[in-house]
Formats: C-alpha cells, sequence, structure tokens
C-alpha cells in the first residue's frame, strides 16, 4: 500500500471513530492524526492538474448580495489580507460574485505572479446566455485574462445536471477555449451534492462539512459518504463551513482537525477577517 493511500485510510477510520463518539470534541481532542498538516501544503485538486496551497482564503462570510465580512473591510483592506495570506504561502483566493469581492481579488493580483495562484469564482447563472455573459464579466472584473475555477453557485435540484445543461455546456466550450481551467459546483442541498457526485462535468465541488453539521446539507456520515465517492470518481473535493459559519468559533481546533482527518477534502475554505485572525488560522492547521 503506497503511503499516500495508508494516510488516507486512516484518516478516514479516524474520522468515522469520531463521529460515532458521544463527545466528539474530547474524542478528536485526545487522538493524533497519522499526519502533520500545513495550510501552506501544495496539494492537487483531483483530476484537474490545478496545485494549490490547502487553506483557501475564504471572502465571503455571511456573502450574498454582493456584500460579505471580508468585503466590508473595503478593496485596500481585504486586499491587503489577501496579500498577507500570499506572503505566508497561501495562493488560493476563493471569490464569488455574490460575495462582491472581485474588485479586491483583482487589486491583490496587481502584486503576485498571477500563474502563482488559484483564482476561483462563482456565478449564479442558470442560462446559457447569463453565463457566458458572466464569465467575460468576471475576468474584467479580476483583471485576469483566465479563471482557474468557475463553480455554479448554491445548487439545491436534484436534477440541476439536466435543468441546467446549457450552463454546463457554456462552461465546457470555455474550458475548451482557455477561459477557465476547471468548472464544478458548490452544493446547499444533498439531493444536488448527490448528484453531483455521479455527475462526470463536476470536476470541483465545494460541499459543507463539519463535526456538528452546523449549515450543512446533511448529518456528518451521510455528507462524508457522498464526498467519498466524489474523491473516488477523481472530483476536487473543496471543504467550506469547517467552522459552520462560526458555530465552531470555540471550537476552532477541534473543527480543523475534524476537517484533516476525514481524508477526502484536497483543501478547505476559511474566511479570515483581520489579518492577526488569518495567522492564526495557519498556526492552528501545522498544530493540529
Amino acid at each position: 500500500m503506497h503511503r499516500r493511500e495508508f494516510l488516507i485510510r486512516s484518516t478516514t477510520t479516524l474520522g468515522a471513530t469520531w463521529l460515532s463518539t458521544k463527545n466528539i470534541f474530547a474524542t478528536i481532542a485526545s487522538q493524533p492524526l497519522p499526519s502533520k498538516f500545513s495550510a501552506t501544503d501544495t496539494v492537487t485538486l483531483g483530476s484537474t492538474g490545478i496545485k494549490t496551497s490547502r487553506l483557501a482564503m475564504g471572502t465571503g462570510t455571511v456573502g450574498y448580495d454582493h456584500h460579505s465580512n471580508q468585503t466590508a473591510l473595503g478593496v485596500k483592506g481585504l486586499s491587503d489580507l489577501l496579500l498577507n495570506g500570499y506572503d505566508r504561502g497561501l495562493r488560493f483566493f476563493d471569490a464569488a460574485d455574490s460575495y462582491g469581492s472581485h474588485p479586491h481579488v483583482a487589486e491583490a493580483l496587481k502584486d503576485v505572479p498571477r500563474d502563482k495562484v488559484t483564482v476561483l469564482t462563482k456565478t449564479w447563472a442558470r442560462d446559457p446566455v447569463t453565463a457566458r455573459a458572466d464569465l467575460d464579466r468576471f475576468r474584467r472584473e479580476l483583471g485576469t485574462d483566465y479563471l482557474d475555477i468557475c463553480l455554479m453557485h448554491c445548487l439545491t435540484e436534484a436534477d440541476w445536471p439536466t435543468r441546467y445543461r446549457g450552463v454546463m455546456d457554456v462552461f465546457e466550450e470555455a474550458k475548451q477555449k482557455g477561459i477557465i481551467r476547471a468548472h464544478g459546483c458548490s452544493c446547499h442541498s444533498i439531493e444536488a451534492l448527490r448528484a453531483a457526485a455521479k455527475s462526470p462535468w463536476v470536476e470541483v465541488d465545494f460541499a459543507r462539512i463539519n463535526p456538528i453539521g452546523s449549515h450543512m446539507d446533511a448529518d456528518p456520515q451521510t455528507v462524508i459518504s457522498v464526498l467519498r465517492e466524489m474523491k473516488a470518481a477523481g472530483k476536487a473535493v473543496v471543504g467550506m463551513k469547517i467552522l459552520g459559519q462560526g458555530d465552531l468559533a470555540k471550537r476552532q481546533d477541534e473543527a480543523i482537525k475534524f476537517a484533516l482527518s476525514l481524508g477526502v477534502l484536497d483543501a478547505f475554505t476559511i474566511g479570515a477577517e483581520s489579518k492577526p485572525q488569518q495567522e492564526d488560522l495557519i498556526r492552528r492547521i501545522a498544530a493540529a
């Protein structure tokens, strides 16, 4: 058995064991991970060939209507925060149209080599005309010729792969033209997540996961079983809601350790709101 396969099996077993305990936090805290991790580890996202950092810099805490806790920092404030992360080895910029964070990411991109960072964004487009227009607009707003990853944002329908086939075709065409490097979705229901696991079109999936089921599509065990299916199919799985949108603010160490234990996440995104908070996340991941 190769070392990577051993670590995946070991961590997956740990995660399953922890979920079956009554006092999950005490159990997580008491058992070591089989390997050390770093926020700045270089990871490959599924079968996309895209290499980036294990920790993505989220820009959408309480993100909706083109606003988030991060964009409230202002263009300079958030771009400085992204650059602070870059200086410490983070390479994954997690943006979205609905967060209103494109101008902030664009500002940060002025000061880093474009090929050294992964730029991910998300669209609410549900028809091909809007999707095509969004891809053009997003690149203008971000000041880049291409997007590393573009996701269909907040899918909830079980039949989304047939309902939104037109959008998927636009993304596939854009990939062939070099406008995007990979496509996928973020899911906000267990039905949509299961459909994403079975869809060959999905290359990258953002999935909500934490040990207490906060702001998730189903209970952790159910979600993890779907994520294992995704992982086995070669999809990139990126965890979100790792801290339960703040519900685990006082249990960050356990939540981070849980995410690292699962063996199914290529990376995960957490939105820091200050430089000390960002640097604290990096420290906590290293200490897990």
